[in-house]
């Protein structure tokens, strides 16, 4: 046992560092806790620092080179005082019906083609192609296509309509801002299409099979059976469809230059207050009562899907266990 003890120290003070880190468990640990810190470093630096600064920011009256005072709620009162600016708000209903409308066609298009339905593939690829072209693109080609005398009124002509009698539609202030939704409900319709047509034929098949043995027709099996097995991807698409309805930029942007005709949403006010009138106080203030709004409306629908669909998630589960039992 003596000579025992006499090596064993020996050994572990020769160890040097290299010895010690190449261990498979120090590199397991290594690897772990790098992992793990240098993401969540990299949040708190880009994302939640800024984001704090920004709600410091709201405070001042400030520009982008220089400081003018403390400010305190003053920003804040100016937002929803200020009629160019609390009037955008206005302009952000448009595109939350929009957002709803688009909804409701892509879960329509989603449960037609989920089936067996004959070219389901290209009618699938065609409505999703939209969602891969640039933003800004999109806005050039609505703009030659809304243009006195250009496509859309061409077609329209084709179809008997004289020009006289077709409104203007980025400059009629009653139907600029529909031109506006039309275009991003074309845009994104197709991607929430694809991501409800994924969720539907995930659904077991052998509970329609039961639904049908027990009477129910296709309307039955849409409302009980789809919705309630879809139901999270549905929430998350409604949650995103609303918020990005809220942050609306790049159509009226590019489409009517930088929203005019009354088409300015929310999101370019703020743009315009920090890039062209350097109110860098007040556009802060701006973004964080956007970022409330966000987190409210999300709230809100989280929990009005939850209520709506309170009985038949349960009474999807209950048939799931039934089905398993047998």
């Amino acid at each position: 046992m003596g000579p025992v003890n006499n090596i064993t120290p020996t050994a572990t003070a020769n160890t040097t560092f290299r010895d010690w880190f190449i261990r498979p468990n120090v590199q397991k640990w290594f690897v772990i806790v790098s992992f793990a810190i240098i993401p969540v470093f990299m949040l708190l630096l880009f994302t939640y620092y800024p984001f704090l600064k920004m709600i410091e920011f709201s405070f001042y009256n400030m520009s982008y080179t220089k400081v003018r005072g403390f400010y305190g709620l003053k920003n804040y009162i100016d937002i929803f005082s200020k009629p160019e600016l609390f009037s955008t708000f206005r302009i952000s209903l448009y595109y939350m019906v929009g957002a709803l409308l688009q909804i409701g066609l892509a879960l329509y298009f989603a449960t037609i083609l989920s089936f067996k339905t004959k070219g389901s593939a290209f009618y699938k690829g065609a409505m999703f192609f939209p969602f891969l072209i640039n933003g800004i693109a999109i806005g050039f080609i609505f703009k030659f296509f809304y243009t006195r005398g250009y496509v859309l009124d061409t077609v329209l002509q084709f179809l008997g309509i004289p020009l006289e009698s077709l409104p203007y539609w980025l400059r009629d202030t009653t139907i600029n801002n529909w031109s506006l939704v039309a275009t991003s409900l074309w845009k994104y319709m197709g991607q929430n299409m694809v991501l409800f047509a994924g969720a539907i034929m995930s659904v077991d098949p052998t509970l329609y099979e039961a639904a049908a043995i027990d009477g129910a027709n296709k309307w039955h099996q849409f409302r009980f059976i789809i919705l309630p097995s879809i139901f999270t991807v549905l929430t998350l698409n409604v949650i995103l469809s609303i918020t990005g309805s809220l942050s609306a930029f790049e159509p009226p942007y590019v489409i009517t230059s930088m929203g005019g005709n009354g088409t300015a949403t929310y999101f370019i006010k703020m743009h315009q207050t920090a890039h062209v009138q350097y109110k860098v106080g007040l556009a802060c203030a701006m973004a964080v009562v956007l970022a409330l709004i966000i987190i409210i409306v999300t709230v809100i629908q989280k929990l009005a899907f939850k209520y709506a669909f309170r009985n038949a998630t349960t009474e999807t589960k209950v048939a799931k266990k039934s089905k398993g039992a047998k």
